[in-house]
């Protein structure tokens, strides 16, 4: 199972700064001990000095990941406050089948509702439903519809006023 490390990394800084990026270590090691199968990819690793990368080389990078979060089978987001790279990675993997996990207090921001599979409120929570095998569920749900050709969660939703 391929594992996309999504988060907030600049966020809504208008300096080249990153947000505290102690969550990856944590999730990481969440995911190895509840799922060891997982090989998990965190953008972090290979490019700690993004925000100092001209602008074709992250161009490149962003591009890279976004079709990266296309191929995965899981793509799990920490968005502790509103995060447009973390959106358009949640959105690229949403569109193509793909488990969108997320941790994230913001149920009501539309991109983290309805780009998710799952969203948990903290990472207390996601480690509890971690730990009872609830994500391995979803994450098996989400797949096995994908494999059947469903997958993309707007489809057979309508809105109140749709009829």
């Amino acid at each position: 199972m391929k594992v996309f490390l999504a988060g907030i990394m600049q966020g809504s800084h208008r300096e080249p700064v990153l947000h505290g990026q102690d969550y990856r270590t944590r999730l990481k090691q969440l995911l190895s001990e509840h799922l060891p199968e997982a090989e998990v990819y965190d953008p972090l690793e290979d490019h700690g000095d993004s925000i100092n990368y001209n602008d074709h080389k992250g161009r490149d990078v962003f591009f890279r990941h976004n079709r990266m979060c296309r191929e995965v089978d899981v793509v799990l987001a920490f968005v502790p406050e509103a995060s447009m790279g973390t959106a358009i990675e949640m959105w690229e993997a949403h569109q193509n089948g793909r488990a969108v996990i997320v941790i994230s207090p913001l149920e009501h921001n539309w991109s983290v509702k309805f780009c998710s599979h799952e969203i948990y409120p903290d990472v207390e929570a996601f480690e509890a439903a971690l730990a009872d095998g609830r994500v391995r569920q979803r994450i098996r749900e989400v797949l096995e519809l994908r494999d059947e050709g469903g997958g993309r969660r707007e489809e057979g939703w309508r809105m109140k006023d749709e009829g």
